[in-house]
């Protein structure tokens, strides 16, 4: 069996099973939730001695530290992995909730229910986390799912599965519900993007390689988790205590990540008692500095920025700094460089920071607040199968719900259209 057969077989099971999974009562989906907590906790060693496995590798192979922390497994990020399950099963059930119902004046009801969007299949590269975060909201909204993990976490990523097909079978639910496509090599991702009469929806979650790739050439609607070049402005009305506070948490809590901020804005008028501060702050944490032409007036001994800083995603200690002579000159900046995900106002002017909440065009808008915040868990969606930047059907972190689609059930007594 050559890998093109393999992956349709496995495709095709993954097709029927999400006609069973579909069906599925809330008390099975959260049955079989129960369990694959209780399977992670029980081999919990053998995950991480399997990710270690790869990690290794990639150390070995040169790959950044940025990269190692996306998918490295630990302790901690186990017991992460068993809170997102937690929460998603004390998560309503989206499926079958009546969205709206109307009688019409010839006596039909119609009415608009949530519905599975049917295989969702999830292209990802290094975080294994996303194997269990996506596959749990999948299931948990009447979805089957395919995966295709990235080669650096393919033990990591089998462990998983093999645990979470073990959970599966125990609830008498079909194995097939999720499975993982390992052969193939990169020409896989351009064959399963084909698979339009068996895969209802793709969700890459990578670089913006992966995403270019997918969008390019997939038969499939995709919903894109595109690239975090996130911004915080700190305006002239800024209490500055917090706005320090607030942009090194941003940046350096966890650096890797897409919620992180890239860019850094700061009103003219307190560049000069803001900037000194913040860049020892930085200093503190290794954070390299790149500034616009004024930025650099006050500190003379970071590099310049490009105009490509600002549109890059750093995902590691760097961050590019700006100093605007408005309001709206930021608004103007974070609307041109920005991939509309998460941008932030520290201000104590209302009237400024409603004017940035309302026009900037981003997923998750903020002000006194972190954009490390944009996340599945941190809004009360339970874990997340990622964050859209797209406008259609799902924006922002991505739950339950926007797992699902919607049918019009229509209930009549024999009314003819004349």
């Amino acid at each position: 069996m050559d890998w093109k057969e393999k992956i349709f077989k496995d495709v095709e099971k993954t097709k029927k099973a999400s006609f069973i999974i579909s069906k599925t009562s809330t008390e099975e989906k959260n049955l079989f939730l129960e369990k694959l907590s209780q399977k992670i906790l029980l081999y919990q060693d053998e995950i991480i001695e399997a990710n270690k496995k790869d990690v290794n590798s990639c150390i070995k192979k040169g790959y950044s530290s940025a990269f190692i922390d996306r998918l490295k497994i630990d302790k901690k990020r186990i017991d992460k992995m068993i809170k997102a399950i937690e929460d998603v099963i004390s998560l309503p059930d989206p499926v079958g909730k009546k969205i709206w119902e109307i009688v019409r004046p010839n006596g039909l009801k119609i009415e608009k229910i949530r519905v599975p969007i049917g295989v969702i299949g999830i292209i990802y590269e290094s975080r294994p986390d996303v194997t269990i975060e996506a596959s749990i909201l999948c299931i948990k909204s009447g979805n089957s799912v395919i995966l295709r993990g990235g080669k650096e976490a393919k033990r990591t990523n089998k462990k998983l599965i093999e645990i979470m097909k073990v959970a599966l079978g125990e609830s008498l639910l079909p194995e097939d519900t999720v499975n993982l496509i390992t052969s193939g090599g990169r020409a896989s991702v351009k064959y399963i993007l084909k698979l339009y009469q068996y895969i209802d929806l793709i969700i890459p979650r990578g670089g913006q390689s992966l995403i270019k790739t997918v969008v390019e050439n997939s038969y499939i609607p995709v919903i894109k988790h595109y690239a975090g070049v996130c911004h915080t402005y700190v305006d002239k009305d800024a209490d500055l205590d917090m706005a320090w506070k607030v942009v090194l948490n941003a940046k350096v809590q966890r650096p890797a990540t897409c919620n992180a901020t890239e860019t850094l804005l700061i009103h003219k008028d307190i560049a000069e008692k803001f900037l000194p501060k913040m860049a020892e702050l930085f200093r503190n944490y290794n954070v390299e500095m790149r500034g616009c032409s004024e930025t650099k007036k006050i500190l003379p001994d970071i590099k310049e920025a490009t105009e490509i800083d600002w549109y890059t995603e750093y995902l590691d200690l760097i961050i590019s700094i700006k100093i605007v002579n408005s309001l709206e000159e930021a608004i103007e900046h974070i609307n041109k460089y920005g991939t509309h995900h998460s941008d932030s106002i520290i201000t104590e002017n209302k009237k400024s920071a409603e004017k940035f909440l309302k026009e900037v065009d981003s997923a998750a808008v903020y002000h006194n607040a972190s954009t490390r915040f944009t996340d599945g868990g941190e809004f009360g969606l339970g874990a997340e199968i990622g964050i859209s930047t797209d406008k259609i059907h799902a924006r922002g972190p991505m739950g339950l719900e926007e797992l699902t689609t919607y049918k019009y059930v229509i209930y009549g007594n024999g009314q003819i259209r004349e």
